[in-house]
């Protein structure tokens, strides 16, 4: 006899169904691999050809893996892959299987293109070229292989785990870890190198932000104004873009408003600051950043 369903449960979901809804596609991951290979070939090319020759370290666990790899003359592939070994261990437990094993992945390719790189002459003595361009490369790789779901050095996924004992921010974590890194390469190197090597990590964390985020990065709007259907009208026929009308409530004066709320892209930001400013100069707008738009017609190409 079927037993009666409890008020609020969910009725439950077929084995067939759960498989389908995880089984990811042939094209799919073969995207992924790809691109998490490129990820890290790039990484290594930084590395190899502009900062390790230039004694210009990188944070986290590559950069251990660079002192290490001075001191004893080993092999750096080698202590990068033996290094984020425990950390593969803590994804898979931590954040999931597919993460984890795009992680191995990305590493084990980053350990034998750093070995094979390794006896190719660096492009540059120049510390400062090696510096912006080892950087910029760097974080192309590093920011290709976060944006496909895997990650080259286990600093983040050490940083989330201590996040949940101690009263920092899992980027704080990182930045209190690397500045140590810097440190120590500080006595090992010379100094000049581990303040070249604190300009690498600036250069390349931005660049990272570029890569996963997209150069025409999002932002939301929100418009109050009196004149809402006339700035909603110009927003979808200047900018192309769709636009909602919220209703609002003044805090002052408890009266009834209208606030226009569109998704832009960093490089229409002014023209949108223009449209309001033409049509009413007294208008509130308030404009941030968004990590992520998905659906809707937000894809639509701007009509000029």
């Amino acid at each position: 006899m079927p037993t009666k369903r409890k008020k609020n449960e969910l009725p439950p979901v077929s084995a067939k169904k759960r498989s389908q809804h995880k089984k990811l596609s042939l094209n799919s991951v073969s995207r992924r691999a790809f691109f998490i290979c490129l990820g890290a070939i790039l990484m290594a090319v930084g590395l190899e050809l502009f900062l390790v020759p230039n004694q210009v370290l990188d944070g986290g666990i590559v950069g251990i893996s660079i002192i290490l790899s001075y001191l004893t003359g080993w092999k750096l592939g080698l202590f990068i892959f033996v290094l984020n070994i425990p950390f593969f261990f803590i994804g898979y437990k931590q954040i999931g299987k597919t993460f984890a094993f795009s992680t191995l992945l990305g590493i084990s390719v980053l350990s034998i293109s750093t070995y094979f790189l390794h006896s190719v002459p660096g492009f540059t003595d120049d510390l400062l070229l090696a510096t912006v361009f080892g950087g910029i490369i760097l974080g192309v790789g590093v920011g290709i292989v976060i944006r496909y779901g895997g990650s080259l050095d286990g600093t983040e996924i050490l940083a989330i785990l201590f996040n949940k004992n101690l009263p920092f921010s899992v980027g704080e974590i990182i930045m209190f870890f690397n500045l140590f890194i810097f440190g120590v390469a500080g006595f090992v190197f010379e100094w000049d190198r581990a303040m070249y090597s604190l300009i690498a990590y600036f250069i390349a964390f931005k660049t990272i932000d570029i890569v996963i985020q997209g150069i025409d990065e999002s932002k939301a709007a929100w418009i109050i104004s009196d004149d809402y259907i006339e700035i909603g009208d110009a927003i979808i026929d200047r900018l192309g873009r769709g636009v909602t009308y919220l209703n609002g409530q003044g805090g002052f004066t408890l009266h009834s408003k209208k606030v226009v709320f569109c998704v832009i892209t960093r490089l229409e930001e002014a023209k949108l600051k223009g449209i309001v400013e033409d049509i009413d100069p007294t208008a509130f707008l308030a404009v941030g950043s968004i990590a992520e738009v998905r659906g809707g017609r937000f894809k639509k190409k701007a009509i000029h």
